[in-house]
């Protein structure tokens, strides 16, 4: 079991995120189907919680183990990296536990605080899956202190597959033998379950076999007369200090998406139902959590994996202190991040009916899916600037920032609600995201020399954004007027290929007509990204 490169490491995470992010989509479309609009509510909240709770349970441990494990291992201090295992596996078995427990005994009363009581029983049966987790990102910041990313990647491939498969079966299973949405729903809950085991096996397996090639190389050391490199033994004290003080900000940021997802699966139906009533209020919030946070979370992999790879480099020119380089890095983080997502974005709300109704039969909940998809734009610059001040240890104002977001988002959700339902619920999400970056964006300004665009070059985004967006509506209300040969779910995918094909097609030609990309921009890009700017260039007769 060989180390990966940085470059090798990226691409297995990046991949391993696509597979998951597919599955899980591949998850929720049979899940809608079977459960419905009103199912995926009672679904979705356990959900939620499971999400919110994960990062909580694990405290953020994984990334600071993965640190020390990094260099304990590189100084050949490999006796004080398993100690140092050890005391983060035995954290994350009693956390497990406990926040297991606590989850089990506080559904009804979860359940009943979100006007979805019939959820107690889904967050039931998602509870186990608690205690497991927390072990398996143990073992997997280990692994990436290692350099080793594949035991992490398999592992998170294999588990969304048992996830997927188990979930639909047992809803399915519980559907033919005659229950009703709340055990349909707790059945499909259940899979996270045998998700998590099926990822444990995998990673027990991994850490096996690479324990046989330590146990090996130590031995050959010994035999050839090599002494084990000593230092001063860190305490389990000192070792909890440490990962706790690291960690605590790490679990707070990684939470905080969820945590803004979180007001709308407690909030939507008690601010709702009142209106419109709470069976249709709970259909709205299971449209939101199936259908509009799911679609709306593709634009972030593609742009938060490119730009992310960078945050390690800006660590690294910090610890130097060599301010214009990390000012450097951190524009080229953001621009990447901002490229690429722009012309996803773009894609997903212009062509939001048709998908809608390619991947769940009907139009319900378009308006959100449009909305939140837009929003996440400033989801990308916030989790794209929030690493890169976790890179130059800034987390207490990097914590502030996401206390300040998830108030927005309360207190936009309550105001919004009540004159735009459900939409401004969503609504308030954008202004949360909106704030969080602005936030980072204005501290990363004070802090380092970072510049993103010219007033020019900003103009000529706008311009792009608008243009590929006006004519992607354009092509959209033509296929939809007079391209429909079929007559059902084909035509929706006709529509679907048709207009993100023209809007990603149109977004490198722009760029390069506005010259918001100019060659030297380009030069710095990773290799596909160029390749997409040249063609464009091209198309143009500009290249």
């Amino acid at each position: 079991m060989s180390k990966d490169s940085l470059l090798k490491g990226t691409l297995i995470l990046t991949l391993a995120a696509f597979i998951a992010r597919f599955l899980g989509m591949a998850q929720r479309v049979p899940l809608q189907h079977i459960l419905g609009d009103a199912g995926q509510a009672v679904y979705g909240v356990a959900n939620t919680w499971y999400l919110v709770l994960l990062p909580i349970a694990t405290a953020g441990i994984p990334s600071a183990l993965s640190k020390l494990i990094s260099e304990k291992t590189a100084l050949g201090r490999h006796a004080e990296a398993d100690r140092i295992l050890r005391a983060a596996l035995w954290f994350a078995l009693v956390a497990g536990l406990f926040i297991t427990l606590v989850l089990y005994a506080a559904a009804p009363l979860i359940a009943n605080a979100s006007g979805i009581p019939q959820s107690a029983a889904s967050i039931r049966a998602m509870a186990p899956a608690l205690l497991l987790f927390p072990i398996i990102a143990m073992l997997r910041g280990y692994f990436q202190g290692r350099q080793r990313m594949t035991p992490g990647g398999i592992s998170q491939i294999v588990e969304q597959i048992v996830r997927v498969v188990t979930s639909i079966g047992l809803a399915g299973i519980l559907l033919w033998v005659g229950y009703g949405i709340e055990g349909m729903a707790a059945g499909a809950s259940f899979g996270a379950v045998f998700g998590g085991i099926g990822a444990l096996g995998i990673m027990l397996l991994y850490f096996s076999k690479l324990k046989r090639i330590d146990r090996n190389k130590r031995s050959a050391a010994a035999a050839g007369g090599a002494s084990a490199a000593r230092g001063v033994a860190m305490t389990v004290k000192q070792i909890y200090t440490v990962l706790l003080k690291l960690a605590i900000p790490m679990s707070l940021f990684s939470a905080s998406v969820q945590l803004v997802y979180l007001v709308d699966s407690m909030l939507g139906v008690p601010l709702l139902k009142g209106q419109i009533g709470a069976q249709q209020a709970q259909e709205l919030l299971g449209a939101l959590l199936g259908r509009a946070q799911s679609l709306a979370g593709i634009p972030v992999i593609f742009a938060v994996a490119i730009s992310q790879s960078l945050v390690p480099v800006i660590s690294s020119a910090y610890a130097k202190r060599d301010m214009d380089e990390v000012g450097n890095k951190a524009s080229q983080a953001i621009r990447l991040g901002l490229f690429t997502g722009i012309p996803v974005i773009a894609a997903i709300t212009v062509a939001a009916d048709p998908i809608n109704r390619l991947i769940f039969a009907d139009s319900h909940g378009t308006s959100m899916i449009a909305l939140l998809t837009a929003g996440t734009i400033f989801q990308i610059i916030m989790m794209t600037t929030g690493a890169i001040l976790m890179g130059i240890g800034r987390m207490r104002a990097l914590i502030v920032n996401v206390v300040l977001m998830f108030v927005i988002k309360l207190a936009g959700s309550i105001a919004l609600a009540y004159g735009f339902g459900m939409d401004g619920m969503v609504v308030a999400t954008m202004l949360a995201f909106l704030a969080a970056a602005a936030m980072n964006v204005a501290l990363l300004r004070r802090l380092t020399p970072m510049k993103l665009f010219n007033r020019r070059k900003w103009a000529g985004l706008a311009v792009t954004v608008a243009v590929m967006s006006g004519v992607g509506v354009g092509v959209f209300e033509l296929c939809r007027l007079y391209i429909t040969p079929f007559g059902n779910r084909l035509d929706d995918l006709l529509h679907t290929l048709l207009v993100c094909g023209v809007v990603v097609a149109l977004y490198p030609a722009l760029l390069a007509l506005t010259r918001v990309v100019t060659p030297a921009d380009a030069a710095s890009f990773p290799a596909p990204v160029r390749k997409l700017l040249a063609r464009g260039a091209r198309l143009l007769g500009r290249g």
